[in-house]
């Protein structure tokens, strides 16, 4: 089999006594979509942010393409992508200052940058809206800009923090469409979600609770051991022996 895109064993983080993400262990493959679900403070965010090379972990070991989170977060860095739901883009930047600004950060040449700039705002259709503000536009919009952005150097892996909250069903549907378009590509997508329905969408899923892995396997497989119409049921029989909130 090939190398594993992202490969954590026993990944663990604590913030004094508190363990916020306990002896995690998974493998994700390259082109796969994976799940990564759990309530409001069952650790979720902070293992991102371990993957991402932004936090350095207590204990435990973890790859991101090939590279080590203790020793290797600049080169991680240049090999992903990151979206969040709450901060992506700069609103009062127009479309093409931003896409400008973020090939920038992620070291593309200047003429890289204009070809990487005219080939998105043609593929998104916002060649008229190309020199407004960011602030203006439909949150669809900001979102399906702000995925295409962090794909903008063409990362092996693409980490989506709650990237459709807010957005209506349709907009969700076509966002979804992008992320198979990327996944069929090659590239690795790490999701997180509060729509359970989108879970379905994915290769997939992980359903963590206070910090631990509870469950890890396709939405099929789990529903079946789960004896679940649905994967927001596998979700809330998990979530009921939480202790813990945010």
């Amino acid at each position: 089999m090939a190398e594993p895109m992202i490969k954590a064993e026993n990944l663990t983080r604590m913030f004094g006594d508190f363990t916020a993400v306990d002896h995690i262990s998974f493998e994700v493959g390259r082109g796969e979509i994976f799940g990564f679900l759990g309530a409001n403070g069952a650790g979720k965010t902070t293992a991102m942010r371990m993957l991402t090379g932004l936090l350095v972990p207590t204990e435990g070991e973890a790859t991101v393409a090939g590279f080590d989170v203790y020793s290797q977060a600049e080169q991680i860095k240049k090999q992903i992508g990151y979206m969040s739901q709450k901060f992506s883009l700069y609103e009062d930047l127009t479309v093409r200052e931003n896409i400008r600004l973020y090939g920038g950060i992620y070291g593309l040449a200047d003429q890289q940058i204009k070809q990487k700039s005219d080939d998105l705002i043609s593929m998104l259709n916002m060649q008229d809206l190309q020199n407004q503000k960011i602030g203006s536009l439909p949150l669809g919009w900001k979102q399906k800009l702000a995925f295409s952005v962090a794909l903008i150097h063409e990362p092996q892996i693409v980490f989506l923090d709650e990237p459709t909250g807010g957005v209506d069903p349709i907009t969700r549907r076509q966002f979804w469409e992008q992320i198979y378009k990327v996944a069929d590509e090659g590239t690795t997508v790490f999701v997180t979600t509060h729509y359970m329905d989108e879970a379905e969408y994915c290769d997939r899923v992980s359903i963590m609770v206070d910090g631990r892995i509870d469950a890890m396997d396709t939405p099929a497989e789990l529903k079946e051991r789960y004896n679940a119409e649905d994967i927001e049921e596998v979700f809330i029989t998990l979530a009921r022996g939480a202790k813990r909130r945010e």
